[in-house]
């Protein structure tokens, strides 16, 4: 298919398919989402998934920096953990852990690491909670 075909291909797919940011179920119960893209026979491929990951990195990273200004000081590894948080709880979790993040306002690691693990979401996730509280306690990845 030459690039010329191919642009009006996308511009008819997306006039019938159109752009869904969310995905849905379509008129024979198919999730789809994207430009027609059907999750519940295709999926997404592995380079799609680690795609989206990085995005999804870096839209948590811009949260992060935006909500707390303290989040650009702390090392790498705490903010790897927090990155992690949002992953699993999303932002807005993210922000009910007002203590923990009193906490990591005040550099005071250790409270924020138990913070983290007197919560709900520690019996909910088990070892996530254990290995994300030790590296904001230890500053260590390992």
């Amino acid at each position: 298919m030459t690039p010329d075909s191919r642009q009006k291909l996308r511009a008819l797919l997306l006039l019938h398919e159109a752009y869904r940011q969310f995905p849905y179920v379509d008129t024979t119960g198919h999730i789809t989402v994207g430009i027609g893209r059907c999750l519940t026979e295709r999926g997404i491929s592995s380079s799609e998934a680690f795609q989206l990951l990085d995005d999804d990195i870096l839209y948590f990273t811009g949260k992060l920096n935006n909500l707390f200004p303290f989040f650009s000081d702390l090392s790498e590894p705490r903010q790897i953990a927090l990155i992690d948080m949002c992953f699993n709880l999303g932002v807005n979790g993210l922000l009910e852990f007002k203590n923990m993040i009193c906490s990591l306002e005040q550099k005071d690691f250790n409270k924020a690491a138990d913070d983290m693990l007197e919560s709900k979401w520690a019996e909910q996730v088990g070892d996530r909670a254990k290995t994300l509280s030790h590296i904001i306690k230890t500053n260590q990845l390992s």
